[in-house]
């Protein structure tokens, strides 16, 4: 074993550090204060929510009368009355009988995609999807085909072939609905039509979607 290696375990990050450098992959973080003047293209806020009086002021609010965190897991002590009244707005503004809130969009993929796959499923996974679907398609540890890019017809090349080696297998298909770097839109209605054929479930995260798209912004 190295020496270097030896009496220090962590050295590899110098030289990993060093080889992202040369390959120009280093990111540094630029922290930008509550009044900056500059216009923000980068930013998920698309509907100016995060800034709007109502959403700060109620925010404050609950802040005020049950403190800056939920205090434990859901399971536990952590659902409180307002992720109750959450649910059941975000369900029916949608016009599904249910919902469940995560800590954030990235979360929520991980655990939808897991729970709704599982080791012996198959996935078939859009090659523009974002990173957390991507990591709950390997969470899941299912077996995941990546298909070309918002491409209904090579998905169902996939789960046909899937289908004739193993009947009962459980599949589905995961994609972003507006593919957050390109900003294109899937093509669900395809997608939906591929798995109806071939018995799978489509598994949309719709985060660029929600609040901008469809009837009244329903996504």
């Amino acid at each position: 074993m190295p020496q270097d290696r030896q009496d220090d375990p962590f050295a590899w990050i110098d030289a990993a550090q060093e080889q992202r450098g040369r390959a120009g992959l280093r990111r540094v973080l630029k922290p930008r204060s509550a009044d900056s003047p500059l216009l923000d293209l980068a930013s998920n806020d698309y509907l100016g929510l995060s800034r709007h009086p109502e959403v700060t002021a109620a925010a404050a609010e609950a802040a005020l009368r049950w403190g800056a965190g939920s205090t434990g897991s859901r399971l536990v002590t952590g659902s409180t009355e307002l992720h109750t009244a959450l649910e059941a707005e975000l369900a029916a503004f949608c016009g599904f009988d249910a919902a469940l809130v995560f800590s954030s969009g990235y979360a929520a993929n991980l655990a939808a995609v897991s729970a709704l796959s599982g080791r012996e499923a198959l996935i078939v996974s859009d090659a523009g999807n974002h990173a957390s679907l991507i990591d709950g398609c390997r969470l899941s540890r299912a077996e995941v085909a990546v298909a070309p890019h918002a491409d209904p017809d090579a998905a169902a090349k996939v789960l046909d072939g899937a289908r004739k080696e193993a009947p009962d297998r459980r599949a589905l298909v995961v994609s972003d609905s507006v593919f957050s770097v390109d900003g294109d839109v899937a093509p669900l209605a395809g997608l939906a039509a591929a798995c109806r054929a071939h018995g799978a479930a489509l598994v949309v995260d719709d985060a660029h979607g929600l609040g901008v798209v469809g009837d009244g912004g329903r996504g």
